[in-house]
């Protein structure tokens, strides 16, 4: 994971997951409705995981 990605993450974590498929999206962007902190720890995790 990049240093731009990260960023992105900070700063708007629905668009730092758009590769990794519809329902990581929909999952980012809900959790980003419902707060900042939230969709960028799920952002942050949906990045890191080695098996995606």
């Amino acid at each position: 994971m990049g240093c731009f990605r990260v960023l992105l993450c900070i700063i708007c974590p629905p668009l730092a997951v758009m590769d990794k498929g519809c329902g990581s999206v929909v999952i980012t962007t809900i959790l980003w409705i419902l707060g900042w902190i939230p969709g960028t720890i799920a952002a942050l995790i949906i990045l890191n995981n080695p098996d995606r």
